[in-house]
């Protein structure tokens, strides 16, 4: 009895440890240069985020058969943001980096730069 009862923790804990090690291996960034260009929007997303109800918002628009909508990606420069928009000439490897104010989107300009996409 007392070892099926060892039996049977081993394997719960076995059970318990295993999707952590499948989350940590889901979660390494895919690696991409992209050309980033800069908007300053301030309505809603295709994915119905309003930026008016949050200003300070970190986040992209991109091709979605390239960068799911929703995931996490980390932009040299500009910090980690969410994948929350779409836009018409917005086709393959280009984002659009989402800024406040005008004057900040033409300070970003357009440049070629290394991301790091996180899956949602």
């Amino acid at each position: 009895m007392k070892k099926i009862t060892l039996i049977l923790a081993v394997i719960v804990l076995l059970i318990s440890v295993l999707p952590s090690s499948f989350a940590t291996a889901k979660s390494k960034p895919k690696k991409m240069t992209v050309s980033a260009t800069a908007y300053c929007e301030m309505g809603r997303t295709a994915t119905g985020y309003n930026y008016k109800k949050h200003p300070k918002a970190k986040a992209i628009a991109v091709d979605p058969r390239v960068i799911p909508l929703g995931s996490k990606v980390y932009i040299p420069g500009y910090g980690y943001a969410i994948a929350r928009d779409t836009g018409g000439r917005i086709k393959g490897k280009i984002i659009d980096v989402h800024f406040k104010t005008r004057k900040q989107a033409i300070k970003w300009g357009r440049k070629k730069i290394k991301i790091r996409v996180y899956r949602h």
